[in-house]
């Protein structure tokens, strides 16, 4: 059952995200499974300042709206994920300064492990997703087939989304993605990624991935 309690920590997580400087007034949304429903993000709202009055209450399996308040349009991809990754409780998805900017790039980087932190926080994978309008089901699709298997993805012209256990992983993913755009972006093209043997060791002695 959703409580005040539940609201309040959303709204909280929300506001910590924008301080982050991850989104700027309406651009993202943020969802959090708890048992069988979601808060998400109304629809229109600035997650910076999200109010409670603006926080949808979902059913997880119908996606119902409980409450009376518009889920934000971008909502079918968020329950998708939900539905789909039972070890996944938080969804963020935002247009942050650096992602967005290799977002829109012509020639984009082939993959983004400039440092260690990225394929043992985000992934040594990142999938990127073509432009589909936001808010379409073809988008929602899209979103939920590569998150499947991936915690983070990058979506052309529109952002990324990343997931999580709980605030502080997908927090956690967020960042980490967002500081390795940052370096790309500040590097000016002219940077180093880590060689599949340095990704290998680090699944093996960090990751604890594989054993030699």
């Amino acid at each position: 059952m959703i409580t005040t309690e539940y609201i309040e920590e959303f709204l909280a997580q929300a506001h910590r995200v924008g301080d982050a400087g991850l989104m700027v007034c309406s651009s993202g949304n943020l969802s959090w499974r708890i048992g069988d429903e979601v808060l998400v993000s109304g629809t229109g709202s600035w997650v910076p300042s999200l109010q409670k009055e603006k926080v949808s209450i979902c059913h997880l399996a119908t996606g119902e709206v409980l409450n009376g308040v518009k889920p934000s349009m971008e909502s079918g991809f968020h329950l998708g994920v939900l539905r789909e990754r039972a070890d996944v409780n938080v969804v963020l998805h935002f247009q942050s300064p650096y992602a967005m900017a290799v977002a829109c790039m012509k020639n984009r980087p082939t993959h983004f492990n400039v440092t260690a932190e990225v394929p043992c926080h985000v992934g040594s994978e990142i999938p990127v997703i073509p432009y589909f309008r936001p808010g379409s089901p073809e988008l929602a699709q899209a979103v939920v087939a590569a998150m499947k298997e991936h915690n983070s993805i990058l979506l052309l012209k529109h952002g990324q989304v990343v997931c999580g256990k709980d605030f502080d992983q997908a927090f956690e993913r967020a960042m980490f993605f967002e500081m390795a755009c940052r370096i790309i972006i500040q590097s000016g093209g002219d940077y180093t990624v880590l060689a599949l043997e340095e990704i290998d060791d680090l699944e093996t002695y960090i990751l604890g991935k594989k054993t030699k």
